[in-house]
């Protein structure tokens, strides 16, 4: 009886070992290994573009519009015009007038390269539109590659230097991957609130190559994807994340900038009395200004705004909000308004930029009209531009607010003028990474981790030598978008 029961349970021993060898060779067949993953499809954005009451949408060419959702089942119409008042949903297809019941979801795409006409722009992959709180609202889902090749030419000047254009690819690839999957209808919008995407006319070979030479790669710290915020120009020294936001980030602490060539390296704002009145209606205008705090690169953290009515105590942030400073790294002196220098340049003589120009050059031509009147700084300035007591006081008649300031944008990350800047003098964009983001490391994404994670390549990265890709098998250095 005992040499039976031992030998039965042998025999059962060794059926439950063979069952869980089988059944790990059958997990090692059917899953997925690393490299079969990084070969996988290309991870898709979602970019809310606009929320509005009526719409209009348009093929480019003789290939029409393919649209799911409509009455009658999918149609293949040229334009497609949506309107919506109240909770009345109406649609005009081709010329012909129908509604539409107020839950409805359309889908539109087409197979043409150049695109589907919104409006005034043109956007790739599909377009999703539904009628939520009172307007239509459009989110674009396409792949992130493609998705790229928009973000750079639309947040830089495409001539710009080839290794700024791939520093801009790879953190704007990083932001974008980091906020997918956090719920709601869409990952990022198409303004500065995430990051600007303009559509198929912000593309040019050079955006296209700078993304394809630098495809699926990303920033990582800590096994985590960073937050790879940039801005256009930090006056000479970045911020750390800590005196902006709330959490200071390891990789994001200030550095030195490369920005002395920038036309907002430097800039000065006017404010008068009825401006600032109506800007700061608790105080009924200002009387005084003091600068409370500033962080270790200059820019001011707190302040109190004395005027007739009381005084307001406001954050870095908010005094910037409140006044449309363009940055926080700024000195405050009340002037006459005889001394106001005169607009070196009409109105007139100004050129405007192209509707489809980067953010960078709007942001040249809106200061274009200033003269610089100082000499650039060769060296980061210094750490307090005026004492963290000091007062300026002054009487309401006929003086003028002068904002003396350096920079543009919340200062922390990559400096886009700064990029530019070390590109012109020979860094590459790894090393224009490396300066920016302290710490992180460069490497490909892997899209079958969750999408906060990345893994660390193998000894060789994948970038440098092996023909095995992520996200498809486009070549590293071919220009061709991923379609």
């Amino acid at each position: 009886m005992g040499s039976g029961g031992t030998l039965g349970r042998l025999l059962i021993l060794s059926v439950r070992c063979t069952s869980v060898a089988v059944g790990l060779v059958l997990v090692a067949l059917i899953a997925p290994t690393p490299a079969a993953c990084a070969r996988g499809r290309e991870p898709q954005m979602r970019v809310l573009l606009l929320e509005d009451t009526q719409l209009s949408l348009r093929s480019d060419g003789a290939k029409p519009l393919l649209v799911q959702g409509l009455p009658g089942g999918e149609r293949q119409p040229q334009r497609l015009q949506l309107s919506l008042q109240g909770r009345r949903l109406s649609a005009t297809v081709d010329g012909r007038s129908m509604a539409l019941g107020s839950s409805t979801l359309l889908t539109v795409q087409n197979d043409d390269p150049r695109g589907i006409w919104l409006g005034s722009r043109r956007y790739r992959g599909v377009l999703r539109i539904s009628g939520r709180g009172g307007s239509l609202r459009v989110v674009n889902s396409l792949g992130i590659e493609t998705y790229l090749a928009s973000v750079v030419g639309s947040e830089m000047p495409h001539r710009w230097p080839l290794a700024a254009l791939q520093a801009q690819a790879v953190a704007a690839r990083t932001y974008a991957l980091k906020q997918r999957s956090r719920g709601g209808a869409w990952d990022v919008k198409a303004t500065v609130a995430s990051q600007v995407y303009r559509g198929v006319e912000s593309e040019t070979p050079s955006t296209r190559q700078a993304v394809a030479s630098t495809r699926s790669l990303v920033l990582v710290h800590g096994g985590r994807l960073i937050d790879a915020v940039f801005h256009s120009s930090s006056g000479g020294v970045t911020e750390a994340s800590g005196m902006v936001w709330r959490r200071q980030h390891p990789y994001l602490v200030s550095v030195p900038d490369h920005d002395q060539h920038s036309p907002v390296h430097r800039w000065e704002q006017w404010f008068d009395p009825a401006g600032l009145r109506q800007r700061l209606p608790e105080t009924g205008g200002l009387e005084a200004v003091e600068v409370l705090s500033r962080s270790d690169s200059g820019r001011v953290r707190q302040a109190r705004l004395r005027g007739p009515r009381g005084s307001l105590v406001l954050s870095g942030g908010e005094l910037r909000k409140r006044l449309g400073l363009k940055s926080t790294l700024v000195s405050f002196e009340m002037v006459s308004g005889a001394q106001r220098p005169p607009v070196d340049l009409p109105v007139g003589s100004v050129t405007t930029p192209a509707s489809n120009a980067s953010r960078i050059s709007r942001i040249t031509a809106s200061v274009a009209r200033q003269k610089p009147r100082w000499r650039p700084l060769l060296v980061a300035p210094p750490p307090l531009l005026v004492s963290k007591t000091s007062i300026r006081r002054w009487s309401a008649g006929g003086l003028q607010l002068l904002v003396k300031g350096q920079g543009y944008g919340h200062g922390v990350g990559m400096s886009q003028w700064g990029a530019h800047g070390l590109a012109e003098q020979g860094a590459d964009f790894r090393a224009i990474l490396q300066h920016y983001y302290r710490g992180a490391e460069l490497m490909p994404y892997r899209p079958h981790f969750d999408p906060s994670l990345a893994l660390k390549p193998p000894i060789k990265p994948l970038w440098k030598e092996t023909p095995v890709l992520p996200f498809g098998t486009v070549s590293l250095s071919s220009a061709a978008s991923f379609q």
